[in-house]
């Protein structure tokens, strides 16, 4: 009977796609639910690149978890640090408290993988967090600020803007990057020469989007090219200390701004055993994305690994294959409650798309491949009905109106954080301080 079952306790890592969409489908069960994350808002990650080149305000993308559960009295948003997880004991641990659950879901994502790479990561600017975006957004502004008054030498490195990886990521922070160069900064600073202004993209691979069809793949090269992106193929970055990227064959650009989108791996919490994790330090899960060998822990989204004859090698990750694991757990979930039976997941791909600039995008479906105008009003709708919720979507869509009739916006401001910001930050655990080295922002737990 359901009555034997009421008020266990579901603990949920992480506020994005997967966490998110697992909590608001179980919301009207009778669980008892607690929702973890590093940040008190959902993060849309697709539209990153667009904060980055001041596209989009980070409100546009970002939205209070709190908000979404207001008049829920079963779910418990926590604004924490995760520190480790005690599968023996079923325990969370956090930096202020411990959980304790009946069923884990662990939708942690990915975080920037460096590889190893020390000096890439001390100096590369990696863009998979709202606060990184908007780094690196307060980076490209100061660029040119700093560019009025430099020296031949320093203004070299300024005008060599390097991203690191032909995935959708970095396909689609070139082509914005490369129309800011045409449509923005020449209004903004008439004084300067932005012919100077190069934009380099590396793929270590012989195409950039790897995963789609040869077609997406050799239009969106065409269409960076258009644009004045120098794409730079069999490119493998083999270090940079700030001030010169070093190409394994080699070759070498000067440049104080290199974005590292070359790379994820799963972030996966403290305590979930060695012998789960296989390449990408993703968690091996099963049919019914519960860790192997466990009957109280799952995986979601970036962070999981299943294998099905249909995904011999684990689904991709992307935000559609997270939302469906989460949208079929939580069925799996409310059928626990009433006796049932879980069932497997199956996931059939509806297709990739990614966006170059404007009236430029690919799309591939399983049926077909279109480029052009029609994949980048494709791209735009699905993009905006993934948005959280209609205020955003209308905010998103007037933004990108303005944008297409002016080729410009009004949201290039300069934010750098206080001193008390930064102290906040430190008392938050939101930022660690070596004596050696600038405080750092921690990764999303």
């Amino acid at each position: 009977m359901r009555s034997q079952t009421t008020n266990k306790k579901i603990v949920i890592l992480g506020g994005g796609f997967a966490g998110l969409q697992l909590a608001k489908n179980i919301r009207n069960s009778e669980y008892e639910i607690t929702l973890i994350d590093q940040y008190n808002f959902h993060q849309f990650q697709p539209l990153f690149y667009q904060v980055a080149t001041a596209r989009l305000e980070p409100s546009a993308i970002s939205f209070p978890l709190r908000k979404v559960f207001q008049r829920k009295h079963n779910v418990h948003v926590r604004v924490a640090r995760i520190t480790g997880v005690d599968m023996d004991s079923k325990q969370v641990l956090t930096d202020d408290e411990t959980f304790h659950y009946d069923y884990l879901v662990i939708a942690t994502g990915c975080t920037t993988n460096f590889f190893g790479n020390k000096n890439i990561e001390r100096y590369a600017f990696p863009m998979k967090s709202t606060p990184e975006a908007i780094t690196l957004r307060n980076r490209i502004l100061l660029n040119f600020e700093d560019a009025i008054n430099a020296s031949p030498e320093e203004l070299e490195r300024i005008m060599n803007i390097v991203v690191v990886g032909g995935g959708p990521t970095g396909v689609e922070l070139s082509g914005s990057l490369a129309e800011m160069k045409r449509n923005v900064l020449p209004r903004d600073y008439p004084d300067m020469d932005f012919s100077r202004l190069n934009i380099y993209l590396l793929e270590g691979s012989n195409a950039t989007l790897a995963v789609m069809s040869p077609v997406s793949q050799r239009k969106s090269q065409e269409y960076l090219e258009r644009l004045g992106v120098k794409v730079w193929t069999n490119a493998l970055l083999s270090d940079y200390d700030g001030k010169v990227a070093t190409l394994k064959d080699g070759r070498t650009i000067p440049t104080r701004n290199l974005v590292w989108a070359a790379g994820v791996m799963g972030n996966v919490p403290k305590g979930v055993p060695e012998s789960l994790l296989v390449r990408g330090n993703r968690i091996k899960v099963d049919a019914y994305s519960r860790l192997m060998g466990s009957d109280s822990v799952f995986a979601l989204g970036d962070v999981s690994y299943m294998e099905t004859p249909e995904w011999p090698k684990g689904h991709p990750q992307l935000a559609n294959v997270a939302n469906n694991q989460a949208k079929h757990l939580a069925t799996n979930l409310k059928r626990l409650l009433d006796g049932g039976e879980m069932r497997p997941f199956k996931y059939k791909s509806p297709g990739t798309m990614a966006t170059v600039g404007k009236r430029k995008a690919v799309v591939d479906l399983p049926f077909m491949s279109f480029q052009g105008v029609f994949a980048w009003l494709t791209w735009m709708f699905l993009h905006l009905m993934l948005i959280l919720n209609a205020k955003n979507r209308l905010f998103t869509f007037i933004n990108w109106a303005i944008s297409y009739i002016t080729n410009d916006t009004t949201l290039r401001l300069i934010l750098l954080p206080t001193r008390k910001q930064v102290e906040m930050a430190i008392e938050h655990h939101e930022l660690s301080v070596d004596a050696n080295k600038p405080a750092e922002v921690k990764q999303p737990s």
